[in-house]
């Protein structure tokens, strides 16, 4: 019960390491804001987790629907304590003047800008309340590329750079800032960086860069996210903590 009586957001709440969190804040005794795109999912999970969690329709990337889900969910707990960025699209692998200019928008959109509109409607609330922490879930890819996902590597490092720029405007006031870089997990999103098809033979090819020799899994992304969310990291500010089973090394 590491997380008792906080409140939080989990964006992109519905599916992948999103799920994995909204499952694992909950089981900490937190209650959880489920935001996502896809409502029906949203809400079949909160309807799963009971009465700590609750489903919010937003598209993250969209000023007025992040405004309208940080309102939904302070009103609905009397306060909010946690965030987590952790919605986010990825490209198949291609050259990097392949990727037209809408895609490229809409991954700016969706990864960068998406956690611009947290923090802007999410920070004067924490700062009023001199305390809270935002979780951004960034990736491997922005310390050590993968190539041909140089767009979506870049919006991670960007991530990562914001996380630590974030942390240290946010510390005078208590707010906590720090990210987490998964290795390719076993989620939704891992047929597209297969280049849209996720078979046995791609997955040891991936498999083969990681030493521990897994991909990650929405629980272990989970684990280190209720723990960097907790108060027993309270002196941890501006990392971009690794779950990579040695990718990065």
């Amino acid at each position: 019960m590491g997380l008792a009586g906080k409140a939080a957001i989990v964006t992109g709440g519905a599916s992948g390491f999103g799920e994995g969190i909204a499952r694992r804040f909950v089981a900490e005794g937190a209650r959880v804001a489920i935001a996502d795109v896809n409502e029906v999912a949203a809400q079949a999970l909160a309807a799963e987790l009971g009465g700590s969690a609750i489903a919010i329709r937003a598209d993250v990337s969209r000023d007025a629907e992040v405004a309208a889900l940080v309102a939904q969910a302070h009103g609905a707990f009397g306060g909010l304590d946690i965030v987590v960025n952790n919605a986010g699209i990825g490209h198949t692998p291609r050259a990097l003047e392949t990727i037209d200019e809408a895609e490229f928008d809409r991954l700016w959109a969706v990864n960068v800008k998406s956690v611009y509109l947290t923090a802007r409607h999410a920070a004067p609330l924490m700062k009023a309340a001199k305390g809270g922490a935002i979780l951004n879930i960034a990736s491997t890819g922005g310390v050590r590329p993968r190539p041909n996902l140089t767009w979506y590597n870049a919006t991670k490092g960007w991530m990562i750079a914001a996380t630590k720029g974030m942390a240290i405007e946010l510390a005078p006031f208590g707010v906590r800032v720090n990210a987490i870089n998964p290795v390719a997990g076993d989620t939704p999103l891992l047929a597209t960086f297969m280049g849209g098809a996720d078979t046995p033979q791609r997955r040891e090819r991936v498999i083969a860069t990681i030493p521990l020799g897994r991909l990650s899994t929405p629980a272990d992304i989970a684990a280190a996210a209720a723990f960097l969310c907790s108060d027993d990291a309270s002196m941890i500010t501006g990392v971009a903590l690794e779950v990579d089973g040695g990718r990065c090394v």
